[in-house]
């Protein structure tokens, strides 16, 4: 992996340099318009390639899920920097406040290891009922460890953001500070990010979601984790995390079908050419079709935002990856 040296998106973008010139450049925005994609950034070999925006300019959006691959960036600097002692610490060491109604022994067994891999055991189907009941509560890191447990931790993939939520109160426990402050030291500061916003409930900032960023700051995230941790000759989140962090921990939704999103590694989805028929690679995924993808054959980094619209329609950003990016670039 190459070290970035220069930042490569506070230059102009060059779409007729890799191929986006005449006919292929209105293909791309005519698929935008359709599918309701508001901006692609994509970086090729260290290089802008693409800078489209519906609005003219790059602005901060909601990133949504893709927040939670940020919040493993910073679990895995809390680990080098001795702040976390070790993903097999329990996570309930953590919030010795916490008083909880039930005495089921298995949440003593909740490691920090199992909520990175969306593991830890809870009876939760986020896209039913807990995620929307957990936000109109009081205190958030309450009512997730409140739930019951319907599966030995470790053991179950279940797609989790109070699960997020726990890192997110944990980071800032073992910190002692705000996740935003100690995000802005040791990562939005250092990358250059603008002025990000990031919501937070009693105190505590969300950790599966609510981040915005601009999408020129998603792509330097990606940027980062293509280049290993680096950034301008630093390295800001240590190798070793970043390799880690896209194994394969567990095949996600390996119990639905199809298995549209591939395999979970630390807050990252993994996915391979044998599961998406395409080339290999890795993407941070938000709700409604918000992509950080990043493509280390290739040394390319897309970023991609959605207008949220059905459910259903997020695949079109993926898509728009898959079939306008891609067979120009590759």
């Amino acid at each position: 992996m190459q070290s970035t040296l220069t930042d490569p998106l506070q230059a102009e973008a060059r779409p007729d340099a890799f191929g986006f010139a005449g006919r292929r450049l209105e293909d791309l925005q005519a698929a935008c318009a359709a599918w309701k994609i508001k901006d692609v950034v994509v970086v090729k070999d260290g290089q802008l390639a693409l800078d489209v925006h519906e609005s003219g300019q790059d602005r901060l959006g909601a990133i949504y899920s893709c927040t939670k691959s940020v919040l493993s960036a910073l679990i895995g600097i809390a680990l080098a920097r001795g702040e976390i002692g070790s993903l097999d610490d329990a996570a309930l060491d953590y919030f010795e406040d916490i008083r909880l109604a039930d005495d089921d022994p298995r949440k003593r067994d909740i490691r920090i290891r199992h909520l990175l891999t969306m593991t830890p055991g809870f009876d939760w189907p986020e896209f039913d009922k807990p995620y929307w009941a957990m936000k109109r509560t009081g205190d958030w890191v309450q009512y997730v460890w409140e739930r019951p447990i319907g599966h030995v931790p470790g053991e179950v993939f279940t797609y989790n953001s109070g699960g997020s939520h726990l890192l997110s109160a944990i980071l800032s426990k073992a910190t002692g500070m705000s996740v935003y402050e100690y995000a802005d030291l040791h990562l939005f500061r250092k990358l250059g990010f603008r002025k990000p916003r990031w919501n937070e409930s009693g105190g505590v900032h969300e950790g599966g979601a609510g981040m915005h960023l601009t999408s020129r700051d998603m792509a330097r995230f990606g940027l980062l984790y293509l280049n290993g941790g680096r950034w301008a000759g630093e390295q800001v989140v240590p190798e070793s995390w970043v390799r880690e962090s896209l194994q394969t921990h567990h095949k996600g939704f390996s119990h639905y079908e199809p298995p549209i999103f591939g395999a979970y590694g630390y807050h990252w989805w993994v996915s391979p050419q044998a599961h998406n028929g395409h080339i290999d690679c890795y993407f941070a995924k938000g709700y409604g079709g918000q992509y950080i993808f990043v493509v280390p054959e290739l040394e390319l980094v897309a970023a991609l935002r959605k207008e949220p619209t059905d459910k259903s329609e997020a695949i079109y950003a993926k898509k728009l990856l898959f079939e306008h990016v891609l067979p120009v670039m590759g």
